[in-house]
């Protein structure tokens, strides 16, 4: 193995644990190494020559969540992936599938068992030859009935320092919380009652990175989600990883380290395998994730890729008050080393903390205001002064859009696309949630069986009752559904949606947003406009302003029509909430 490789490692780990301990844990690391090197990988996607283009997109879905009796969950979905989508999402994320106690799977009992509901490993690998898989390392926290944590209350020496038991003399004063939950849990042990650090919740704790032996085990799991066939690896919740008296215990240098060392590990074991970190902060935070710059190289040391958290309750803000002016604003701001994972819904509802310092607070409490309105639930984290704020709004997005008590599917439906098409068009890969697909509504029901806000966007569908939907022409699930495939479908085709591509915001009018894409290669640009009011926009566009200077017709690609103008003046009526992908078309 590469002597450079063992420096680096040996660098990181005598940051975490000092000189004099790194030596050996350095040899520990390596040894994993070479015994995944000397193992079978499962993955045969051969679609890895470069790690992002114009075909990425990822379906983030939860392993059950296409149900048919008889058959396991991951066949189900990979029966539906087949069947209703094709190569139009080459990607997925599986959101926890492990056997777990509390959270919809982030409680995880055992990091290398697959929930017998799901599948097994072969099911996985059998996915994992059609799609790139994106796999959870749900690492901050563990469940309290893992055999970890029992061993821990049972006295068994190897788990002792596993996890983290504050005593008085800690500073927990500054501690950032995202929950309203006690950050201390007591519970009984061989030796009596202990307090454990508990981040989210009293049935997830916190593990002790401070302990080198958490560590290594947890770099033999990854290794061990390698060789099944994963392709993209997420951190959750990682932002919270390290925790030391008197400080934040958030974003710290150590939990920095951490993911430098994941870094140089999988590039070691795989380098086409991809590293994004979940961070629900600020956007500056956030992009931190990304670790440092390299000019020679153009790489970055951490995450290859970044949830852009923003983006949701900036694209609901937008869509909501009728202007893109602030969502312009920030696309056109946006500078970054990395690629951005965009996403506008997902498992976990929209975070209203990263949008702050973009919308005033007046602007946030009116996308509050519309989600309650509408149905939706509110989330609440503490603040260091005993007070509450609103951290989570708990909706599906058709919902958040369109007021459940006045439908008028008409606009509906075309609002709740011209979200997408935003989504679909930023510079990055984007995430799309399953319930995305269909535009499914608030699940009021779920969330009164459960007693848990984030229930309401967790739904589950019975494989034939999908089916029937989404085949029936009436129904508004089918038309959002073959709306979104069709979309999808013309997006893998244009290098301009390659993540490399060059985006530019142009400012025609406030109630459009409008942006350039431009190929890495320069052979081909988009001109992308969305109108996100309800009016009725006329634009007039001097060409060679744009990306399409030159051209003497365009098409629409989302609606296959031509536009032919004279004196590179194009001029355009857009229907409320219309949306068009405007390429060059030669004559």
């Amino acid at each position: 193995m590469d002597n450079s490789i063992k420096k680096k490692l040996h660098e990181q780990l005598a940051f975490l644990y000092g000189e004099e301990r790194a030596q050996n844990l350095t040899e520990r690391v390596l040894f994993l190494l070479e015994a995944h090197h000397n193992l079978p990988v499962a993955s045969e996607n051969e679609d890895q020559t470069q790690k992002f283009n114009e075909k990425d997109s990822i379906l983030i879905t939860y392993g059950d969540i296409i149900q048919a009796p008889d058959y396991p969950g991951l066949q189900n979905l990979k029966n539906f992936l087949d069947d209703f989508i094709g190569d139009k999402i080459n990607s997925v994320h599986i959101l926890p599938f492990f056997p777990y106690s509390s959270d919809d799977g982030f409680s995880v009992i055992d990091y290398r068992k697959i929930d017998p509901k799901l599948g097994t490993w072969e099911d996985f690998r059998a996915l994992a030859k059609t799609k790139k898989i994106m796999v959870d390392m749900v690492i901050n926290h563990i469940s309290r009935e893992s055999r970890w944590f029992q061993g821990f209350l049972q006295g068994d020496p190897k788990y002792q320092d596993y996890f983290i038991h504050p005593d008085e003399n800690w500073d927990l004063s500054k501690v950032v919380r995202p929950r309203t939950s006690p950050l201390l849990t007591e519970v009984e042990t061989a030796s009596g009652p202990v307090k454990v650090w508990t981040t989210f919740s009293a049935d997830q704790i916190d593990l002790n990175f401070a302990n080198p032996d958490v560590l290594i085990e947890i770099i033999d799991i990854l290794l061990f989600y390698l060789r099944q066939g994963a392709s993209i690896i997420r951190l959750d919740a990682i932002a919270y990883l390290w925790k030391e008296s008197g400080t934040t215990c958030i974003h710290l240098t150590e939990t920095h380290r951490v993911i430098k060392l994941l870094r140089l590990i999988l590039e070691e074991a795989d380098p086409e395998v991809v590293l994004i970190t979940e961070t629900n902060v600020p956007h500056l935070e956030n992009i931190s994730y990304f670790g440092e710059f390299d000019p020679e190289t153009g790489h970055t040391d951490e995450a290859h890729m970044v949830y852009q958290f923003p983006l949701a309750p900036l694209v609901l803000h937008t869509l909501i008050s009728g202007s893109a002016k602030h969502l312009s604003e920030w696309v056109n701001s946006l500078e970054s080393k990395g690629v951005f994972f965009n996403f506008i819904a997902s498992h976990d509802g929209i975070g209203v903390l990263p949008a702050k310092g973009i919308l005033s607070e007046e602007e946030l409490q009116r996308v509050i205001d519309q989600v309650h309105n509408h149905g939706g639930l509110l989330s609440h984290r503490s603040n260091p002064d005993g007070s509450e704020t609103v951290y989570e709004l708990n909706t599906t997005l058709y919902d958040a859009l369109n007021d459940p008590e006045t439908p008028d599917l008409n606009v509906d439906i075309d609002r709740y696309l011209a979200s997408q098409v935003i989504l679909l068009s930023l510079s990055g890969v984007p995430g799309i949630y399953y319930h995305s697909l269909f535009g499914s509504r608030n699940a009021i029901e779920k969330v009164k069986k459960t007693g848990r806000a984030r229930s309401i966007n967790r739904e589950k569908f019975e494989f034939d009752a999908l089916k029937a939907l989404l085949e029936d022409p009436d129904n508004i699930h089918h038309q959002i559904f073959n709306q979104y495939r069709h979309l999808l479908s013309v997006r893998v085709d244009q290098p301009a949606f390659d993540p490399k591509a060059t985006q530019k915001v142009s400012r025609f009018d406030d109630r459009v947003f409008a942006l350039e894409r431009c190929a890495p290669d320069n052979s081909s640009s988009i001109l992308i406009l969305v109108n996100i009011s309800s009016d009725l926009v006329d634009l007039t566009i001097d060409m060679e302003k744009t990306c399409l200077q030159g051209a003497q017709a365009l098409v629409d690609l989302i609606n296959k029509e031509y536009y032919y103008f004279d004196h590179q003046v194009l001029q355009l009526k857009l229907k409320p909430y219309q949306s068009m992908w405007l390429k060059n078309q030669n004559l």
